[in-house]
């Protein structure tokens, strides 16, 4: 498969703000990188492939947690019936039993449980996206796991980044302070040197970990070079979105009990408001304040945060729905929420996360011609053509040579 190639589409939104979208437009591309988008009157090479839809930048993904094995589909049907998330996880479930079937899996059970659905996420347009340890609750099964997302990463098409989740769960036997000072002192040195992750995340919660551990963990990425993100305001309201604008965290992630004072920090510093949608709506809990923290231009970025428990969702379309129906965005603000903005999260905006000269030929081709028919249409999968580093897979009915 060439890697180089032309693209003429009726419509192409290029995800770079403040510019509108280009009609009857071309996308060429070398050896992977973007040389050429505009008019197709202005382009004086061959097309040779012609679309009949919108072009769009992929999707970057910008919180999941694989790699993981199996499912807690269990755990949801006791959801339903009445039990709490914290009830699950003080019987030993939720991230304790994900654990303890990642150390009973085999290396190749684990990536091949993963690769299947990291295939389905390029089905449904995911062109990059965030791996997250945390399912090891001990330094060398955090490291395995960290070994095996990276490992992961070199076999799919995809651009992937490895979060170091240092601080998911206390692990049985420990204390809270305890694995603290382990993952400061040796989890997070361990896997800076051995180049395994490209930043550190911690989750602050009641049933979890405390602002001030955030704040200690965040001290040893910033020795080992590592950026920092949060869970926070998920379960409820810690003050870890106003720590983590403090800390100049890349992220806080969830919000779902975000107040005030958070609206407030996330509005005045670069820490983006990653929201879960899929996650509030299979725990059905409270929406965060979105229409606040759009009135406030606080960054936005949407993700599926995938995983086996709380949110077993990978198709972005799907998230970009409930981002509309439970959050009540616009189509216009989803767009750069799943595309430039998650991009900055992970550290990739340099690269990709839109449609510009020089940046990887990560491209959708879609079945519509207006973007707003994305969320419209829950449960459908609108990706028609993908193109991962100027590769085109997947020929579809509506594609022509």
């Amino acid at each position: 498969m060439t890697s180089s190639g032309a693209l003429a589409a009726p419509v192409v939104e290029t995800g770079v703000p403040g510019t509108a979208a280009i009609q009857h437009a071309v996308v060429a591309w070398e050896a992977g990188r973007i040389t050429y988008v505009g008019p197709r009157d202005g382009y004086p090479g061959e097309v040779p492939f012609e679309a009949a839809g919108l072009v769009v930048p992929g999707f970057v993904d910008c919180h999941t947690h694989l790699p993981f094995v199996g499912w807690r589909d269990d755990e949801y049907e006791a959801r339903l019936a009445g039990a709490t998330y914290r009830d699950l996880h003080g019987r030993g479930g939720g991230i304790a039993r994900s654990a303890r079937m990642l150390a009973e899996a085999s290396d190749e059970e684990v990536l091949a449980f993963s690769r299947g659905l990291t295939d389905e996420m390029l089905e449904h347009g995911t062109t990059a996206f965030e791996m997250k340890t945390g399912y090891g609750l001990s330094v060398e099964a955090e490291l395995r796991q960290a070994r095996l997302a990276r490992r992961l990463a070199e076999e799919i098409p995809q651009t992937v980044t490895v979060t170091l989740l240092a601080g998911h769960a206390v692990p049985e036997g420990s204390s809270r302070e305890a694995w603290v000072e382990r993952a400061t002192n040796e989890l997070i040195p361990r896997a800076a040197a051995e180049g395994l992750v490209d930043a550190v995340d911690v989750y602050v919660e009641d049933i979890a970990f405390t602002v001030e551990d955030l704040r200690r963990v965040a001290e040893a990425a910033a020795v080992a070079g590592l950026p920092v993100r949060c869970h926070a305001e998920q379960l409820g309201r810690t003050g870890a979105a106003e720590a983590a604008a403090e800390l100049g965290a890349r992220s806080a992630d969830h919000l779902n009990h975000l107040d005030a004072a958070g609206i407030e920090a996330l509005a005045r510093t670069a820490t983006t408001a990653v929201l879960l949608p899929a996650s509030t709506l299979l725990l059905r809990a409270e929406p965060p304040p979105v229409a606040e923290l759009v009135a406030r231009e606080a960054e936005i970025a949407l993700a599926s945060d995938l995983n086996p428990g709380t949110s077993p969702v990978l198709s972005m379309p799907e998230v970009l729905a409930l981002g509309g129906a439970l959050y009540g965005l616009a189509p216009e603000r989803m767009l750069p929420a799943v595309t430039a903005t998650p991009a900055r999260v992970l550290g990739l905006d340099d690269r990709l996360g839109t449609i510009e000269v020089g940046k990887r030929a990560d491209l959708l081709v879609l079945d519509t011609l207006g973007f707003g028919s994305v969320p419209y249409r829950p449960g459908h999968n609108p990706v028609r053509r993908v193109v991962v580093g100027g590769v085109l897979r997947e020929e579809g009915p509506w594609y022509r040579r």
